[in-house]
């Protein structure tokens, strides 16, 4: 229903400077929560070593932690869970070995999903066991 007969209908016009303003407050809200976003999501890829192998092998005691945490020295599984009873446990192959070096390279072969508990723990067994000479294993990247 017309009312007013002498006039013609306006046509609607929008507001461009005021639709502009929003867009530009829209444009960095989303600038700033983006860049926040991206720090969130971390994700992790654990080191590959390639280095050249060492021609004289000291003596070693390998500790290999697998996904659930347990502990295995020199390829023998042993059922310990703290720090104290480890380094009794490395202690005992160092004395099994034979050999009279009184510091041994303690190689941790740790898995990759394993928590770093059980890394910390090994490392605190070497050190109540007085091994100052740790090292991790790490596989290659198969590059070269």
């Amino acid at each position: 229903m017309n009312f007013r007969k002498g006039h013609g209908r306006e046509d609607p016009e929008i507001n461009l400077i005021a639709f502009i303003d929003v867009l530009l407050v829209i444009l960095i809200f989303l600038m700033v929560s983006t860049s926040y976003s991206k720090f969130t999501a971390l994700q992790i890829t654990l080191p590959t070593a390639d280095a050249e192998k060492a021609l004289e092998r000291p003596f070693e005691i390998n500790v290999g932690i697998d996904a659930q945490g347990r502990y295995s020295i020199n390829n023998a599984r042993v059922a310990v869970q703290n720090p104290e009873a480890l380094a009794a446990e490395l202690m005992s192959a160092a004395a099994a070995s034979g050999k009279a070096n009184p510091d041994p390279v303690v190689i941790i072969a740790a898995d990759a999903t394993t928590t770093h508990q059980t890394v910390v723990n090994v490392m605190e067994a070497a050190r109540i066991a007085g091994y100052s000479k740790l090292t991790f294993a790490a596989q290659t990247s198969g590059k070269k």
